[in-house]
């Protein structure tokens, strides 16, 4: 948490940018997800095929001050960063003190 906003990281390595739900609601960030992967080699004498599949679903609850209407995702070199600016209520003001 930041003076400006609220940013969650996941590493998420080897998935893909479609595969990556992102929703907020109330106060409660959840990240879904399922990766999906496959791998074939033939050679002479064998044939190996393999499938493997998994779903994962994170929640955080988010700290009240977090503005969801302008929440922005990036996923880059298998880290998802999500990045919620704070309301202008949260925001801390700076108060000019009078002599």
């Amino acid at each position: 948490e930041g003076k400006e906003s609220i940013t969650v990281k996941a590493e998420l390595p080897g998935m893909q940018a479609d595969d990556i739900n992102i929703s907020v609601q109330g106060n409660t960030l959840s990240i879904t997800g399922e990766k999906k992967e496959e791998a074939e080699e033939q050679r002479e004498g064998y044939y190996r095929s393999e499938r493997r599949f998994g779903s994962f679903r994170r929640d955080m609850v988010l700290p009240g001050d977090a503005d969801a209407d302008k929440v922005e995702a990036a996923y880059k070199d298998g880290v998802l960063t999500v990045t919620l600016p704070k309301t202008e209520q949260a925001k801390a003001k700076i108060v000019e003190v009078k002599s």
